[in-house]
């Protein structure tokens, strides 16, 4: 295997691992959340992942809408 197909493969491990620690680190954190925070991670969540569902999209394109959508709920939570 040459180094750049090593290293792809290593990143997507890596990935998936990132993405089990946040899903593990959530499920921890959830039975503590109070209700506004809830609905504060949910609003910022849920449109990530609508956005993440739309496979034909480009992950470039993805960042750039999610981004564009979820800085003013990021900055409206840490302007209080």
């Amino acid at each position: 295997m040459s180094d750049p197909e090593a290293t792809h493969d290593r990143l997507g491990v890596d990935i998936l691992s990132a993405h089990e620690r946040l899903t593990r680190t959530i499920e921890a954190r959830l039975p503590a959340l109070p209700l506004e925070e809830r609905e504060r991670y949910f609003a910022v969540l849920s449109p990530l992942v609508d956005k993440l569902e739309e496979i034909e999209k480009p992950l470039r394109q993805v960042f750039r809408e999610a981004a564009a959508e979820l800085l003013p709920i990021l900055m409206q939570r840490f302007a209080r």
